[in-house]
């Protein structure tokens, strides 16, 4: 779980784009899930539902702005869930 949880701070917190760095982070917490690393709980799951929402594009649309702040306030609390457990 250390390992995860600082792979994950060192994505979101790495210079970049917050969605790009918000999109892998999200996969490195599901990773985590699937392998058993990460306990699922209902704040976690309603966290990454949320991100999913925040990340949500159509075909060749760019996010910007509301949805890279978002992201940044989203993967934040997503953090703090990890560090909790």
């Amino acid at each position: 779980m250390d390992d995860l949880r600082s792979q994950f701070h060192e994505v979101i917190e790495r210079p970049g784009h917050a969605v790009d760095n918000a999109r892998e982070g999200l996969e490195l917490v599901e990773s985590g899930i699937s392998e058993g690393v990460v306990e699922r709980t209902p704040e976690i799951d309603q966290t990454l539902a949320d991100l999913r929402i925040a990340l949500e594009q159509d075909d060749g649309q760019k996010l910007g702005g509301k949805s890279a702040e978002a992201a940044r306030f989203i993967t934040r609390r997503l953090g703090q869930l990890l560090d909790d457990q």
